[in-house]
């Protein structure tokens, strides 16, 4: 098994105006082996449940990729159908999480999202992006299927764009296009002016009625209360293609490139 599985990291910090800062990272363009699903969805549980929190910021680490996905270098460790099930289980819990926090949660997206990443930013309540951060669902290209995270973005993009990343698997789609679907509420030409709005907004809502906010939350969520045991069942689905021949092939080939 790599030594690249066990890297990466997740730190929080709140400010003493009331915003968590969750950042996530890793060497390999910040990809999500299990270690680092887990402890993303605890650490956004622990701060919705933390009564000095009034809102999250979601962030990953360095200028370039926001989230480059599953780790390759774990799908093709996985060798059985429960190892492969617990690890889509991973993206299924920290979409569940970022549901279920009673925070609204803001994503900042600086570069590239793929895969899981893309589940990641349709899985906050708001999201900024710059110019630079163009997505790709390219689980199909791998065999797979975006299936844990397409309720997700079938939820922030509609079924049609959702439709369209997911079949067209190995073309970017850019941050504007994604920013038209309802992705990004915003795109920026810069880092520095997205993080400048993005101060303002969670400012402004620190100083909101905390209970407002859990309550809209919950108005926005409304219809994804079966999503524990759906993103369970997608959960399956990938994890059984993962030990195809196909699959297996696809990832060696991407992996080499």
């Amino acid at each position: 098994m790599s030594d690249a599985i066990h890297q990466g990291y997740v730190t929080s910090q709140i400010s003493d105006t009331a915003i968590a800062t969750i950042e996530f990272g890793h060497p390999l363009s910040n990809s999500l082996p299990g270690k680092i699903l887990n402890l993303l969805a605890d650490t956004i549980t622990k701060m919705g449940a933390d009564d000095s929190v009034k809102v999250i910021v979601l962030k990953s680490a360095g200028a370039k990729a926001f989230c480059a996905g599953a780790s390759f270098d774990e799908l093709i460790s996985i060798e059985d159908f429960e190892t492969g099930k617990v690890f889509f289980s991973g993206f299924a819990n920290v979409i569940n999480a970022c549901r279920k926090c009673p925070k609204l949660i803001i994503g900042r997206v600086q570069g590239k999202a793929v895969g899981g990443g893309v589940g990641v930013a349709s899985a906050v309540d708001y999201c900024f992006a710059t110019q630079y951060s163009d997505i790709k669902l390219s689980e199909l290209a791998v065999g797979i299927g975006p299936f844990v995270v397409g309720p997700a973005v079938e939820r922030k993009i509609g079924t049609s764009a959702m439709s369209q990343l997911a079949i067209n698997a190995t073309d970017w789609c850019s941050a504007n296009w994604a920013m038209k679907k309802g992705l990004y509420a915003d795109v920026f030409e810069t880092v520095e002016e997205m993080d400048a709005e993005i101060d303002a907004l969670s400012q402004t809502l620190a100083k909101s009625n905390p209970e407002a906010m859990r309550l809209l939350k919950e108005v926005f969520w409304q219809g994804t209360e079966n999503w524990d045991e759906l993103l369970k069942e997608r959960a399956a689905l990938s994890g059984k293609l993962v030990l195809s021949d196909f699959t297996r092939n696809a990832i060696n080939k991407f992996k080499s490139k």
